[in-house]
């Protein structure tokens, strides 16, 4: 069915809205764009990106530790200088990526290297925590990813990642700018990524990297992009409803809020 005058006037119009939101929600930052499915109707509805984060007040939910499920992704956010930086730069409300590996042991990378701690501790450095699920993590998707984390264990931060991903950051945007298709964007992204991030070591990680390649290495990845180019950001964008910045292989569930500052 071809659209009629009104009909392409409706959807003019939804365009403009997007990108009127985008601009004014980072000065002219990117902000991607995608058609996706209205939950209420089911119908074919144009997507923003979200930069908002669901918390218990506007629709999510607490939870405790008890409810996570190893293989579960746990994204935060603390007052720090470092963590308001992160989220400044990536337009985000989350600074950090970690793995929750099970028995209430959580794997991250920190500056310190990598290192695995129990979530008390984690809940207690934390300004605000939610977790998100991959659904088809099985047992022997866990037991690998368990088995990858301690095999990291106190090898050193990727500190070259992290300092060349500031500029990939801000150069990115202009392939996020509304309006852009998903491949496009997609293809954008990971060719600047191929250029920029060509020099750091793989053989360190940055925290999101660190939950990328625990996927990989279980024959379940999230994307097949590099995570050289994932934050903690594109991790929060790969949840339902919202809109990826790079093609994903799956969706991530929000399973609810440890902690939140609302």
């Amino acid at each position: 069915m071809f659209n009629t005058p009104l009909h392409t006037h409706r959807w003019a119009m939804r365009l403009l809205r997007a990108a009127g939101l985008c601009a004014a929600a980072g000065l002219l930052a990117a902000c991607a764009t995608g058609m996706g499915t209205d939950p209420t109707t089911g119908a074919q509805a144009f997507q923003v990106q979200n930069r908002l984060l669901l918390t218990p007040a506007n629709g999510g939910r607490h939870i405790t530790s008890a409810e996570l499920q190893p293989g579960d992704i746990i994204l935060s956010s603390t007052d720090g200088v470092t963590s308001m930086g992160i989220r400044l730069l990536t337009l985000s409300p989350v600074s950090h990526a970690a793995l929750y590996l099970g028995n209430d042991d959580i794997a991250e990378a920190v500056g310190s290297g990598i290192r695995t701690r129990k979530m008390g501790e984690f809940i207690a450095d934390e300004s605000t925590i939610v977790a998100f699920r991959h659904p088809g993590v099985r047992a022997e998707h866990a037991e690998t990813m368990r088995n990858f984390a301690q095999a990291q264990s106190g090898k050193k931060y990727n500190v070259m990642g992290v300092v060349i991903q500031a500029p990939f950051t801000l150069q990115r945007q202009y392939c996020e700018l509304p309006l852009v298709p998903s491949l496009v964007r997609d293809a954008c992204i990971r060719g600047l990524a191929a250029i920029q991030l060509g020099v750091a070591r793989n053989d360190r990680f940055f925290c999101s990297q660190f939950v990328l390649a625990a996927y990989q290495e279980a024959k379940l990845p999230l994307t097949t992009a590099d995570p050289l180019l994932v934050s903690p950001a594109d991790l929060l964008h790969m949840r339902e409803g919202d809109v990826p910045s790079v093609r994903i292989e799956q969706t991530l569930h929000y399973v609810g809020h440890l902690k939140s500052v609302i």
